[in-house]
């Protein structure tokens, strides 16, 4: 097992939702923990928030979809792990489905974490490794009507884990990936779904649909247990599995 203390975290999207529940929950563990956002309002002010309480951590500004942005991401700090997270989604009709909104998906969720890696894994090969956790989704496993982009990100990010956690396996570099299922968030509740929202928790056998705590809590296992490479977790609340 890993022991999480005084070890170094990049999360990406960690201003808010998984990413921010992640980044607290490394907080937890001891471990300190680099901020890194798009939103760089919100990323000081979790960033103020949490230092405030004691924690160690740091706001560092990026753009996962530029790749000069993640490597200088990467640059600035010392890392042990890296939490490929930042993505986006957009629903729509594939026939109406532009181009630059097909793009827009794939290059913020597919190369953002090819980007994360690629710098991450550079700097691992000289520090004797540690591990790397992408973000992908029940929707790298299973199809969603409407989901065309989002669907081939996260099936994307499924394989891409695999494949780089047979690459590094004998350089000490694990590669994982959490696949949620939906999850209570700013734009998924009751109040912004309306009617929609009991249909999508019916779809989920446990009865609710997640809560970003419980993402974070399977990204910190997959950071702690050393035996465990690539690996698409899902937590999901039994949505894949009917």
């Amino acid at each position: 097992m890993t022991d999480l203390k005084d070890k170094v975290a990049i999360v990406t999207g960690g201003a808010s939702g998984i990413g921010l529940a992640t980044v607290e929950a490394f907080v937890g563990k001891g471990a300190k923990v680099v901020i890194a956002d798009y939103n760089e309002q919100s990323g000081k002010e979790v960033e103020k928030e949490l230092q405030g309480k004691g924690a160690d951590v740091t706001f560092v500004k990026v753009n996962v979809a530029d790749e000069s942005s993640v490597e200088s991401m990467v640059a600035s700090t010392v890392q042990d792990i890296i939490v490929n997270n930042a993505g986006v989604g957009i629903l729509a009709k594939t026939e109406e489905l532009s181009f630059e909104e097909y793009n827009k998906v794939i290059t913020v969720n597919q190369n953002g974490v090819f980007f994360g890696s690629k710098y991450a894994i550079r700097e691992m090969l000289k520090t004797g490794g540690s591990c790397i956790v992408n973000t992908a989704s029940i929707l790298g496993h299973v199809g969603e009507a409407g989901a065309f982009a989002y669907n081939a990100s996260k099936g994307a990010v499924n394989i891409m884990t695999k494949s780089l956690a047979l690459e590094y396996a004998d350089k000490n570099i694990r590669v994982n990936a959490v696949c949620p299922g939906y999850v209570e968030s700013g734009m998924v509740n009751k109040e912004a779904l309306g009617e929609f929202y009991e249909g999508l928790v019916a779809r989920h056998p446990i009865g609710r649909l997640g809560k970003a705590e419980e993402i974070a809590h399977a990204i910190v296992f997959l950071c702690e247990n050393d035996f465990t490479t690539g690996c698409s977790l899902l937590v999901d609340g039994g949505y894949t599995a009917q």
